[in-house]
């Protein structure tokens, strides 16, 4: 395992869209644990997605257990993930280890269904709604080459400088 460095804003491989998985083998769960580390290693984050590493596949790993006041599924590695329903729409705070200075107000489907396989191959079906919906609507956004920031209705009125404490 290895931490990776995380791409970050503008640095025009984020906006390259990922392509999906066909090999489910070591090579790929040596990546995801590449994935992984990285994103725990850094500032505290709920979710990172290949592409912010580099990785042109489309793999994500989300981890919302750290909001237990939400409903979540815990550590999920989704592969090829994509969305099949939406529900509802809510606007929320989003930060990214890709913008690490800003914050923004983005509005985001409340309640979604996810189908994805996990790092084995094995297909998954996943019901999910407030922030963990939240947070795998922003990864899935990275692998398509999106940014949080694409999606602020006004940079003017909802991008934010993060507060630095010293």
């Amino acid at each position: 395992m290895a931490v990776r460095q995380v791409l970050t804003y503008p640095d025009e491989r984020l906006k390259r869209a990922a392509t999906p998985v066909e090999s489910f083998d070591d090579a790929l769960r040596a990546a995801v644990a590449d994935l992984e580390e990285t994103m725990r290693a850094g500032p505290a984050a709920v979710g990172i997605a290949a592409t912010q590493i580099g990785w042109t596949q489309r793999v994500v790993i989300i981890d919302a257990s750290s909001r237990p006041q939400w409903r979540n599924h815990g550590r999920l590695v989704l592969v090829n993930p994509g969305i099949v329903a939406r529900e509802g729409s809510v606007s929320g705070r989003e930060g990214c280890l890709s913008v690490p200075d800003y914050t923004g107000n983005v509005v985001r489907a409340q309640a979604l269904t996810l189908e994805a396989c996990d790092e084995h191959g094995e297909p998954r079906r996943y019901e999910m709604e407030g922030f963990e919906a939240r947070v795998v609507q922003h990864e899935i956004d990275h692998l398509d080459g999106l940014l949080f920031i694409d999606r602020v209705v006004s940079r003017r009125n909802d991008l934010f400088r993060r507060k630095v404490c010293r």
